[in-house]
């Protein structure tokens, strides 16, 4: 018989050194994935992209419907697609399955039919029926979708994907031919400034955006290294040593979920996001309907029941960055701390 090969484990979470600003905002998403995903900015190997891959341990299980192509939740009529929607109109009982949720990558050379999904036209012709091949938007429904060099992403696709986000269902079109699926998926994506900026009209689409930077001090950076080397020279024993710290994480978002519907805050908090996004100059009302959820978050993650102020400006720094008026190909500003101070 032959011997099953081990999957190579991924990096944990636990044992990422720094970068606090970048692990909170994917843990409130984690949490909280109506906060609209995170994008995180940063020069090249500053744990970008493993960040983002580690929070495959983290992720929660969830209720699928049994063998549909878009994972579709069995007690949620109003996010099904089609197929699973007729079945429950005839009385159908639908079976369910429990899976964990998933991080799918969108990798920069995807072509537009690898991400919307193809409709068979010679099947149509021939037999009349519309066949469809479900593209990453289907594997991406009610899971993490990531983008890794977002900034260098075709505009033909950016456009889309700005479509699926914004109307949580993507539709395919071919001559006469139609077909639409949920979509509804956290985005998160990761970026170095220095090959270019981001589209203004997919940056406002992420809820949260943190800039990373390499570390300054040196015995984190000592430590960093250290860590690598051990996890190079046996993944599987440095996986081991950080199951019990992975564990707690998964238990301190379960919990943060579970609370995060109590929680309350009061008018006084509306008063600082207003006021905050007011002397902050913030077009629109997307950064203050942001700014709540991530306070709401905030406090859920720390077991309150109840958003404090501080949780509105610790909010501020994660979701109003990348929403700051600038001029034409100006850098982002992203430290905002000490114009908070002054509101």
């Amino acid at each position: 018989m032959q011997a099953k090969i081990q999957k190579q484990p991924i990096y944990p979470f636990a044992a990422l050194v720094g970068q606090e600003n970048m692990k909170l905002a994917l843990k409130a998403n984690l949490v909280n994935p109506s906060i609209g995903g995170v994008l995180i900015r940063g020069e090249k190997g500053t744990a970008k992209s493993t960040a983002v891959r580690a929070l495959a341990e983290l992720l929660p299980e969830q209720e699928v419907v049994t063998g549909c192509a878009y994972g579709c939740n069995p007690h949620d009529p109003k996010t099904m697609c089609q197929d699973c929607l007729t079945r429950l109109e005839k009385g159908e009982k639908l079976e369910a399955d429990t899976r964990r949720v998933r991080v799918v990558e969108l990798p920069v050379g995807a072509t537009e039919d690898r991400l919307l999904g193809t409709l068979d036209l010679e099947t149509a012709l021939k037999e009349g029926q519309t066949r469809f091949q479900p593209g990453i938007l289907a594997a991406a429904n009610r899971q993490l979708l990531y983008v890794d060099e977002v900034n260098l992403l075709d505009d033909h696709l950016v456009d889309a994907l700005l479509d699926a986000a914004a109307m949580g269902v993507n539709t395919v079109e071919r001559e006469a031919m139609s077909v639409s699926h949920p979509a509804r998926f956290t985005l998160v994506g990761t970026m170095n400034p220095e090959e270019g900026e981001l589209r203004p009209q997919l940056t406002d689409r992420f809820g949260l955006c943190v800039q990373v930077r390499g570390l300054t001090d040196p015995n984190s950076r000592q430590k960093v290294i250290k860590l690598r080397l051990l996890y190079e020279k046996d993944p599987y024993e440095f996986s081991r040593s950080y199951e019990a710290e992975g564990e707690a994480l998964t238990k301190e978002l379960a919990r943060a979920r579970d609370l995060l519907p109590k929680v309350e805050y009061s008018q006084a908090i509306i008063d600082r996001v207003v006021a905050i996004s007011l002397a902050l100059e913030v077009d629109g009302h997307r950064g203050d309907l942001t700014m709540l959820k991530t306070a709401v978050t905030l406090a859920a993650l720390e077991q309150r029941n109840q958003v404090e102020l501080k949780d509105v400006d610790q909010a501020a720094l994660l979701a109003l960055p990348h929403r700051l008026r600038r001029r034409p190909l100006a850098e982002m500003e992203f430290d905002i701390a000490d114009r908070l101070k002054r509101v």
